[in-house]
């Protein structure tokens, strides 16, 4: 029982450092999930009483912000119809990748879609991040429903859709469809 509430308060306290909601299992291996804001009484036991407790969680930034690469930040539902309007009407390469700062799989597959960005520069990587309240109708329209989700369109044509953090299928398909020879 002392093991179990350890466990739980270990894991608030990270979810609050780190701004996430935690996610437990109980004794039967179900989910369990707390509110998404913890109680008063919670943040205090965690913040005060754990931070005596040595941490073994050390953490990498793994964030899924566009750091120095060829990746386009597209901020607004007009800049997205724009661009789209641009990659099918000119017959361009392009891959729209959405997702989300909080997005664990997505903080995972962020630096690889940098490199591939780099590694093929006739292709445009646009990044759209799915909680900004100015692209809310786009996702609905194309029908986003997951992150990560890549689409990628050759020749102004969408070729294929990748949903999740398959790194060896966002690298097979960019390579079937943009790799030169």
């Amino acid at each position: 029982m002392a093991r179990n509430w350890l466990f739980r308060s270990l894991a608030l306290r990270h979810a609050m450092k780190n701004r996430v909601r935690p996610i437990f299992f109980n004794s039967q291996h179900r989910f369990l999930s707390l509110p998404s804001k913890p109680s008063l009484f919670a943040t205090a036991i965690a913040s005060s009483q754990l931070s005596l407790l040595p941490s073994f969680h050390h953490s990498r930034s793994l964030s899924s912000a566009a750091g120095p690469s060829d990746v386009v930040l597209v901020n607004s539902e007009e800049e997205f119809n724009n661009i789209l309007t641009k990659v099918q009407d000119n017959s361009l390469h392009a891959i729209f990748y959405f997702t989300a700062v909080w997005c664990g799989p997505c903080r995972f597959i962020s630096p690889i879609v940098g490199e591939l960005s780099k590694k093929y520069p006739d292709v445009t990587t646009y990044k759209i991040d799915i909680d900004q309240e100015a692209i809310q109708g786009t996702l609905g329209k194309l029908q986003i429903t997951s992150v990560p989700t890549l689409h990628f369109f050759q020749n102004g044509k969408k070729a294929d859709v990748l949903v999740g953090a398959d790194v060896a299928r966002l690298t097979n398909i960019t390579e079937k469809l943009f790799k030169k020879d």
